[in-house]
């Protein structure tokens, strides 16, 4: 962990909403006039688009149905852990990009599901801030969490976050009900052990829990809507946190746990800029202090 370079986490899966979390700290980066780099999880991926597919049927063949992107086979944990181990020592590394479709990868020339080469990050910047699968994660060989100086949840209930993640695999990227479900399945146990065990890392979670009924969500058509929602948002460390504050500016909101607050849904933009813009403002302060 670094005073002088901070490092901010993002972590996630497939379907849960981190992009909404990072809208917000976009907003508090462009109004606090902070320059990030920005690290997107699905560049350490260890496969293209072409070479998973091929890494999958070699995996299947050989009696491995789950082998996934959820899992440390298929992704550069260690060169994410060096990553954010080198920021934090020199605000240095490397960085690429993850072509996700035709209007990204136009700029270079390249087809989609493919790496952009690696370059170096840009020079002086603020902080670094990822987004991805593994901001806190540990395995047997890496420790991923320990470089991180802030990192925040974003998990729904698991029935919410298969609803968004079949309505944006089918309506946003063409694929069938059933592929989305096998790959639902097929990443279960890599989601178990790799995924779930970093929200215990996590500094704070933002979880979000629908009030209508999802007991079913392979036949959901909507995603439930911000209203009806509540967000619980949880504390690993709740001293300093002035939840009288937080509870009159958030109407509605009230305390679950003494480390846990409950906001309603839409309001869930409003608590992460109350909640995230004084911890990313202390950060500055303190890289300030610690350059004199």
């Amino acid at each position: 962990m670094s005073a002088k370079h901070p490092v901010i986490a993002i972590t996630g899966s497939s379907g849960a909403g981190t992009t909404s979390v990072t809208r917000s700290f976009q907003h508090i980066f462009q109004r606090e006039k902070i320059y990030p780099a920005v690290i997107e999880g699905d560049s350490f991926h260890r496969y293209d688009r072409t070479e998973m597919k091929a890494e999958m049927q070699k995996a299947g063949k050989a009696g491995n149905n789950h082998f996934s992107h959820f899992g440390p086979e298929a992704n550069l944990l260690k060169e994410l852990a060096n990553l954010f181990r080198q920021y934090g020592e020199t605000g240095s590394g490397k960085m690429r990009k993850y072509l996700h479709d035709l209007e990204e990868a136009k700029p270079y020339n390249q087809q989609p599901g493919t790496f952009t080469p690696w370059v170096d990050l840009p020079a002086n910047t603020d902080l670094l801030f990822y987004e991805g699968l593994h901001g806190a994660v540990i395995t047997g060989e890496v420790n991923v969490a320990q470089y991180v100086d802030l990192c925040v949840g974003v998990v729904p209930i698991i029935n919410l976050e298969w609803i968004q993640k079949l309505y944006r695999d089918k309506m946003m990227r063409g694929y069938s009900q059933e592929a989305v479900v096998d790959t639902i399945l097929r990443r279960m146990p890599d989601y178990v052990n790799y995924i779930c065990p970093q929200f215990s890392r996590t500094h704070i979670n933002f979880q979000r829990v629908p009030t209508v009924d999802t007991s079913n969500p392979f036949i959901s058509t909507t995603i439930p809507t911000p209203d009806e929602s509540f967000v619980v948002i949880r504390f690993a460390q709740p001293k300093g946190v002035d939840f009288p504050y937080l509870l009159t500016m958030l109407h509605d909101a009230f305390m679950s746990r003494p480390n846990c607050i409950v906001v309603p849904g839409g309001k869930m933009e409003l608590a992460m800029q109350l909640i995230l813009t004084p911890l990313i403002l202390d950060m500055m302060n303190e890289k300030r202090r610690n350059k004199s």
